[in-house]
């Protein structure tokens, strides 16, 4: 078997910028692409639109998983809670156990293409706050698939790669001009909308990181609150 044949990766895409450019260091590094994204239930219906354009982008086989976390509720993503604009704690747009639910799903694929590794584009250094994006958590969910998968018990471990862990958002912004991430395709946003809100966390996280950058960026805002 060839080389470009062994290197394979599922990309988890969820419409974001993280998500994105860890999908285009993945192909940098030689993988062959596999987009899996997820329609949970998410109210903005512009991140699964985002997430198809970035797939696209990305020229692989785009995968799209049905679930509907909406039946569990408790996030303000996915059932009828106000979206803030500022917080204390973990916030209440976290999804509970949301990427321990994409990380096995997108595990399970990768067995069935015999895929390598999985590329997620969590981030510990400017993030919300979600438990789910920790370094530790990352290491604990190795350790789980390791024990978890065919490939690993007949020696060819599926690695967990999050190669943004240790970046801050200007950082990931800056790589993501390096890599030609079509940022304009990409959705931020919590709040339903034609224009990106600018107030609730994620929008402030990207519009930060962006100024930080001194780069601008491509999408519309109703406001810049910075």
């Amino acid at each position: 078997m060839g080389m470009e044949e062994e290197m394979k990766a599922v990309c988890l895409i969820s419409g974001g910028m993280d998500s994105a450019v860890a999908a285009a260091i993945a192909r940098q590094e030689g993988y062959e692409c596999y987009p899996l994204s997820f329609n949970y239930g998410q109210r903005n219906r512009k991140e699964i639109e985002a997430a198809k354009n970035i797939a696209e982008w990305l020229g692989g086989r785009h995968k799209i998983i049905e679930i509907d976390m909406r039946q569990i509720g408790g996030s303000a993503l996915t059932d009828n809670i106000e979206v803030p604009e500022h917080g204390e704690g973990i916030p209440v747009t976290y999804v509970p156990a949301r990427n321990t639910i994409f990380l096995s799903i997108a595990l399970a694929y990768a067995e069935v293409i015999d895929a390598d590794a999985i590329f997620i584009g969590v981030n510990a250094i400017d993030y919300s706050g979600y438990p789910d994006c920790r370094p530790e958590y990352i290491e604990a969910f190795q350790k789980m698939a390791n024990l978890a998968t065919k490939r690993s018990v007949e020696g060819k471990p599926i690695k967990i790669k999050a190669p943004l862990l240790y970046l801050s958002k200007a950082e990931i912004v800056k790589k993501g001009y390096e890599l030609n991430v079509p940022f304009e395709k990409t959705w931020s946003c919590y709040r339903e909308g034609e224009k990106a809100c600018g107030r609730c966390d994620s929008c402030r996280l990207r519009l930060k990181a962006f100024k930080e950058a001194g780069l601008e960026d491509p999408i519309e805002y109703e406001s810049k609150n910075i």
